[in-house]
């Protein structure tokens, strides 16, 4: 009963969850510096030389906070820290504590996050979500925040709203408030686009949740077209009456659809039936080549992304599917015979550049210890014989490109805080032959050479303008062959003195080329009408290029007819970009980026600032244990720390405790404390009573050892603890009362393979635990436990051959039983023996896909199985101290389900029946059924 009991507490706070993001604890090293930018809105905190950067944001922040109040006019004071030293484009606002983080780093892919300057983009955005919870402590919002603090607002908030209208609205903002924003961009408008175009009419439930077979548009798409439809037909103050409805729960059951109905007075249904008709009537959808190739595919097909040209026959691409990782192959494209050259390395995104029988790209790698510092480094890849050596390490080199001679490569260094420069680099040493001057501040995305002493390259400028520009490489002077606007630009490609590129044009991204100086629209006969064309590549009056489809990207190569050029002027870039039928995003000025705190001083942040920071209270309920714990967690993610309490209601037992963790040094300082008063047992049949006190201490060193394809760990601990019972009553005499001491030493490896969206399990992984545990004083005891998982393909690319070894150790006698992590076979009953020793095996497969939901509650992706055997050995002494051994065996099936709850938390649970072979030793029957409990619901 106690285990329903507390599966149903975790259940409820699953919405919780959703802005609990993977934070990077201890992620900096203690020698960054750091600065603030201090006010009544915000604390920007910043590493030494982002002044400029933090300045913006906190004036644009300001400005949002006093202008864009369409939920409501709640400030509360929020920090917000600059992270420099990741190569990842990203940002967040979560509860628990109340933060913000910008990753600074700009994507070079202009098409899909749009140009503008990228912190001034994460300002505009993530700001709303900032406004979001500030106005969102209401009704029983903000009860749950009295009951639990922010994780209590979390779970109340995402309970009450979807994800989609968090995300939607922040889109919306940021176009608002700027001159362009996703809702501007074409790119942002394909998914939805190509569904139509290609028929494909998912149900709500699937549209809500995604799918592991088919390409689903992901919930900022959604939330977008249902948010901004919501703003263009009901006005401004729409959402604020919804969300105000929904998050004080003045109805308690489906609050936001009963809102939708209050307000707009639709059912939600009909809303959302109505929204996206209109989408369907102002966007161009119609069946193309494209579409009529996704319709005719079952489920996703892959992607299929930047080809180029071989030979005449032949293209190099990157391949990856549902069910395969990201490769390079070469296609034929008359016989579509392909060859695999090599897996990717893990990158960032997929772009590579061809010439000469060589692939470079760029590839992610890790530092070994600081978790907010990476590296994207240069690859060069033989495409005849597999094999590729590293160019330049521990950089931060983008978009690279080789030149014809296969002597130098063309890179875009990207320095702490976004930053850009054109990089000369040698291709057999890495050195840096030549830095381009930039001293306009512009940011150079896929820059390629044009001939011996140019470099073209789409470039952003500091409005957020793109142009395409020819840099000479001797002095840096770039000529303007496409001029500055909002469109966006990119993909470019160099073929003798023609340069093709992809580029925005009106409610599409189309093929362009410059020929002579002069500017033309490429038109292909397999162009399409819906969604976008990238990626192109011309060879001798042919092109191959790609289409963005509901199955996947998809390349096409076709010869060019006379018409296929189209000449234009380069002032059609200058029009506005499109509002795709929301014309409310017009309605107001964007904000402007000026400096308007200029008298705010710059000020040094103390790493110990609010370094305890209780932010959450939380109780927890697992029969007989009645829990409350106080969380703590500052700002920075240094130190975390959890105060709580406890009652056992079987022992009537009370426990006070401390567990902390510091992570701003090399190795992370783990501490804790912990007094028990009032534990008992039955001796005799009278009770015996004793209090307990716990001390513990500790160093772990978390490493990072990626490499290449795979994603490496190490980590490596010991603790010190200190128990120190104390009887009392009747038998405070009998039992020893003496203080002891153990030390447990601990070691964790993994290794693992990227892993496709299909796969349960990464094709090749290992997962190695070995744990030691020393009594040093008081008593005398040991045990030992080695545990590891081997990963393997199965007989069909989704399956695994999982093989499981263990090994575990004990004294005879022991003056101290440590807890046993043993995996013992499935079925039996654990015990802790004097040695075990374990071989099982697994065969896991997917059994199908249901894409099915009910309710808004529960929503099905996967069902699959597990076939397993066990083996345990176990020996120990018997009570005439003789050693027996014994075979406990067992073998059978699990089936699990994959699911999402409340249409966004992930949670796999699963059925078991295990067949004993040797049930007698335990007296158990030889058939047993288990609930396999879901593991992956609070992950904190």
């Amino acid at each position: 009963m106690h285990s329903l009991r507390k599966i149903s507490l975790l259940f409820l706070l699953l919405p919780a969850v959703m802005f609990v993001r993977a934070q990077q604890f201890g992620g900096n090293p203690p020698s960054l510096k750091w600065k603030q930018i201090n006010t009544d809105t915000v604390r920007v905190i910043f590493p030494d030389g982002l002044e400029k950067i933090a300045r913006e944001i906190a004036a644009m922040s300001h400005e949002a906070g006093r202008t864009q109040s369409t939920l409501g006019d709640r400030i509360r004071k929020v920090s917000i820290v600059l992270q420099n030293q990741t190569t990842i484009s990203n940002g967040y606002v979560g509860l628990g504590p109340f933060r913000s983080e910008f990753y600074l780093t700009p994507l070079q892919n202009s098409f899909e996050l749009g140009s503008l300057p990228w912190h001034q983009q994460l300002a505009l955005h993530e700001y709303r979500h900032i406004q979001q919870f500030n106005n969102f402590r209401k009704g029983v919002s903000a009860l749950f925040y009295v009951l639990a603090g922010e994780l209590g607002q979390s779970f109340a908030n995402n309970t009450a709203l979807p994800n989609w209208f968090w995300e939607g609205d922040a889109v919306y903002q940021e176009t608002i408030t700027s001159k362009q924003g996703r809702g501007r961009l074409p790119f942002f408008f394909n998914g939805y686009r190509s569904l139509w175009a290609a028929n494909k009419n998912y149900s709500w439930l699937k549209l809500r949740n995604g799918s592991l077979r088919d390409y689903v548009p992901d919930h900022y798409q959604m939330g977008y077209l249902l948010t901004a439809y919501g703003r263009e037909k009901y006005g401004d103050s729409i959402w604020r009456a919804i969300t105000n409805h929904a998050v004080r729960f003045r109805t308690i059951f489906y609050p936001f659809q009963a809102a939708i109905k209050k307000y707009t007075g639709e059912e939600y249904r009909s809303y959302r039936k109505q929204a996206f008709d209109f989408y369907k009537k102002n966007l161009i959808v119609s069946q193309d080549s494209a579409a009529r190739f996704a319709a005719k595919q079952l489920h996703f097909a892959g992607d299929e992304e930047f080809p180029q040209w071989v030979d005449e026959n032949n293209i190099v691409l990157v391949s990856s599917s549902y069910s395969k990782i990201p490769r390079f192959v070469v296609k034929n494209i008359t016989t579509g015979e392909e060859r695999k050259i090599r897996v990717k390395d893990i990158s960032i995104d997929n772009y590579f550049s061809y010439k000469n029988g060589l692939i470079v790209y760029s590839a992610y790698d890790a530092d070994l210890r600081w978790g907010w510092r990476d590296y994207s480094e240069i690859r060069l890849l033989d495409v005849n014989t597999g094999g590729q050596k590293t160019v330049a390490r521990k950089t931060k080199y983008f978009s690279p490109d080789i030149s014809r001679d296969s002597r130098k490569i063309v890179a875009v260094q990207v320095l702490p805080g976004g930053k850009s420069n054109l990089h000369i680099i040698n291709s057999q040493s890495g050195e840096l032959e030549k830095e381009l001057p930039n001293n306009q501040g512009y940011f150079y995305t896929y820059p390629k050479f044009f001939g011996k002493n140019s470099v073209v390259s789409p470039i952003r400028n500091i409005k957020g303008e793109m142009g395409l520009g020819m840099v000479e490489i001797e002095t840096g002077a770039i000529e303007w062959l496409v001029p500055f606007s909002m469109n966006v630009i990119g993909f470019p490609q160099v073929n003798g003195d023609t340069i093709c590129f992809t580029a925005s044009f009106g409610e599409r991204d189309e093929l362009f080329a410059i020929v002579s100086k002069k500017l033309y629209k490429i038109n292909p006969v397999s162009g399409n009408t819906s969604t976008g064309a990238y990626q192109p590549a011309l060879r001798n009056g042919r092109i191959v290029f790609v289409n963005f489809t509901a199955a996947g990207f998809r390349y096409y190569a076709e010869e060019l007819k006379p018409g296929s050029f189209e000449e234009l002027s380069p002032g059609i870039f200058l029009k506005a970009l499109t509002n795709f039928g929301i014309a409310s995003v017009n309605s107001k000025l964007p904000i402007p980026v000026a400096d308007t705190l200029i008298g705010q001083p710059v000020r040094h942040y103390s790493k110990a600032h609010r370094i305890l920071n209780f932010h959450s209270w939380l109780p927890s309920i697992s029969d007989p244990e009645y829990s409350i714990s106080f969380i703590s967690e500052n700002v920075l993610n240094t130190l975390q720390s959890d105060v709580y309490f406890t009652y056992n209601n079987n022992e009537q037992s009370k426990k006070m405790g401390f567990v902390g963790a510091y992570g701003a040094l090399y190795p992370w300082l783990r501490m804790g404390a912990a007094y028990i008063k009032d534990r008992r047992f039955t001796f005799r049949g009278n009770p015996v009573l004793w209090d307990e006190s716990e001390f513990r201490t500790g160093l772990l060193l978390p490493l990072n050892l990626m490499q290449g394809r795979f994603y490496n760990s190490l980590r490596i601990g010991t603790d010190y603890v200190y128990v120190n019972p104390e009887y009392k009553g009747l038998y405070k005499d009998t039992f020893d009362g003496r203080g002891y001491g153990y030390i447990n030493s601990y070691l964790t490896f993994t290794s693992q393979i990227q892993k496709a969206r299909q796969h349960i399990y990464p094709r090749f992984a290992q997962t190695i635990r070995v744990d030691y545990n020393k009594a040093v004083t008081g008593v005398d005891g040991n045990q030992f436990l080695a545990n590891g998982l081997f990963y393997f393909p199965g007989l069909h690319v989704n399956h695994n051959l999982v093989i499981n070894l263990a090994v575990h150790l004990r004294d005879s006698f022991p003056g101290i039983v440590f807890t046993n992590n043993f995996p013992f076979s499935r079925g039996y009953s654990e015990r802790n023996f004097h040695r075990m020793y374990k071989l099982g095996a697994n065969y896991h497969l997917p059994l199908f896909y249901p894409d099915w939901g009910f309710a808004s509650i529960v929503y099905f992706l996967r069902v699959r199985a597990n076939a397993f055997f066990d083996f345990t050995r176990i020996g120990d002494y018997n009570s005439s101290r003789v050693f027996l051994t014994r075979e406990l065996k067992s073998f059978g099936s699990e089936i699990f389900f994959d699911t999402k709850w409340w249409n966004q938390h992930p949670v796999s649970f699963g059925f078991r029946y295990s067949r004993l072979l040797d049930g007698e030793l335990q007296g158990l029957g030889p058939n047993q059924f288990e609930f396999v409990l879901p593991v992956n619901l609070i992950n904190r």
